[in-house]
């Protein structure tokens, strides 16, 4: 997933994507506004669908509701994540698939570079109420007032716990919550070993590169302005954020140590870092706890939700959306099966899938968080027993999921998001201090902010 977004970031930042099919953004062009779009033709054809991956009952469910609802249009799936590349040689060609499932942060800029059109003809022709879906995740894929992508899923953060190990260090799950970041580096003092000079115990994981955000928000700061306009990589709460954040991986001998040690684990599998007992605590996606429950169900767990430092929980909300390539064949199609794929009732039958399967199994069903927050409530009731701490682990999900952020969509998104990272990453291999990694970062994103909205504000004038 990372290649492929800075492989496009290169694409789009280095202003060698060239688009043929449609206008830019908000300029009232037939292709930019959806107007090709037909609430009233039928349907007929084919639909391509390009990125759709990771296919299991809770998609296939969806999917054949999608394919009825689209009567006889032939349906034609690339399954695998988008291929961002590929996408953007196609559609610069005019030759783009039908429908895309990208990354909600991807959205801004391709939204921008008019690669996808807005949705207003295809949410009113197909009806969807987008008052239905999580704020942060509508937010994420509007840019400019319009929006260019149907939410799906939301992923979000839990604070996870080796209980063993905070026990005998004499602490507790507030002490690695977040809520008191003096607590937290005390905690990890506390928790890491050595043996001969060599990490055995990762105290606290911070989970950076990807997890900044979090923090900043946690320390009570926007990255980026609401209107998607101004970068704030520079305040000073961020600074302190990722000061105290690298710090955690310093007290344990660096961050290089510590990635090293964590990449060793057997993440997916029985000898992963919590089963046997050498990470004591990190923020870590809802995901991961079923992977947990399932290959290590005797772990000594526990999990509570990521606090912000006024002990409110927090959460870095991420997904997918389905969005329209300028110039595709069949809008209609694709509208639909957007409708479809997100609709509250589609979603209760993926979730009754995935019930059914997790019963056959013997093991609980833990819940789908979906973006579309009135399907997130049905589920929540479909929820299924597993026993402590799991029952916990799921409470703490559905908690985080009422407590979610994201940075807000812009058309420069790929490069702020490379400019945050390179930042981070500066400060972890030892090159820069947080400071002046930030101020650079700043600049950087800034310059790409200014002339990515410049260049798009043109563009509505002109066409």
């Amino acid at each position: 997933m990372r290649s492929n977004r800075m492989a496009a970031s290169a694409l789009m930042a280095g202003g060698i994507l060239v688009l043929t099919t449609a206008c830019a953004v908000g300029t009232g062009g037939a292709d930019d506004s959806g107007a090709e779009y037909d609430a009233e033709a039928e349907l007929t054809g084919e639909l391509s669908v390009m990125g759709f991956g990771g296919v299991d009952e809770v998609a296939t469910t969806r999917m054949d509701l999608a394919k009825e609802a689209l009567g006889e249009v032939e349906v034609s799936v690339a399954e695998g994540e988008l291929d961002l590349q590929q996408f953007l040689s196609a559609a610069a060609t005019g030759d783009p698939p039908d429908l895309i499932y990208a990354n909600r942060d991807q959205i801004g800029s391709l939204a921008a570079r008019g690669a996808i059109v807005p949705l207003e003809r295809c949410i009113e022709g197909e009806g969807i109420d987008t008052g239905m879906f999580v704020e942060s995740a509508i937010e994420q894929v509007t840019l400019d007032g319009q929006v260019y992508g149907i939410p799906e899923f939301n992923v979000v953060q839990v604070t996870m716990a080796n209980a063993d190990l905070l026990e005998q260090a004499g602490l507790e799950l507030s002490d690695v919550d977040g809520s008191d970041w003096e607590a937290v580096t005390a905690a990890n003092e506390a928790l890491t070993k050595s043996d001969g000079g060599k990490l055995s115990v990762i105290g606290y994981d911070s989970k950076l590169p990807e997890f900044f955000p979090l923090w900043a928000k946690a320390n009570g700061v926007d990255l980026i302005s609401e209107d998607g306009r101004e970068a704030k990589l520079d305040d000073p709460g961020a600074v302190e954020a990722l000061e105290w954040a690298v710090g955690i991986y310093d007290a344990q001998g660096g961050f290089g140590d510590v990635k090293a040690y964590r990449d060793s684990a057997d993440f997916f599998g029985e000898g992963n870092q919590f089963a046997t007992d050498v990470l004591g605590a990190m923020p870590m996606e809802q995901w991961y706890i079923n992977v947990l429950g399932d290959v290590s169900p005797d772990a000594p767990m526990a999990f509570t939700t990521v606090k912000d430092r006024q002990g409110e929980p927090i959460a870095f909300s991420s997904g997918s959306a389905w969005a329209i390539p300028a110039g595709a064949a069949n809008p209609e199609a694709a509208c639909r099966w957007a409708r479809v794929m997100t609709a509250v009732d589609s979603w209760e039958a993926a979730a009754q899938a995935r019930v059914d399967l997790r019963e056959e199994e013997g093991k609980p069903f833990t819940g789908l968080l979906t973006g579309n927050a009135e399907a997130d409530e049905l589920i929540r009731g479909m929820v299924t027993s597993g026993g402590e701490p799991w029952d916990t682990a799921v409470a703490s999900t559905y908690e985080a999921n009422e407590h979610t952020f994201a940075l807000p969509a812009s058309p420069a998104d790929a490069e702020f998001e490379s400019a945050m990272q390179d930042a981070v990453n500066s400060v972890l291999s030892g090159e820069a201090e947080p400071a002046d990694a930030l101020a650079e970062a700043q600049q950087t994103a800034q310059k790409a902010l200014d002339d990515a909205w410049a260049e798009m504000e043109q563009s509505q004038e002109e066409g």
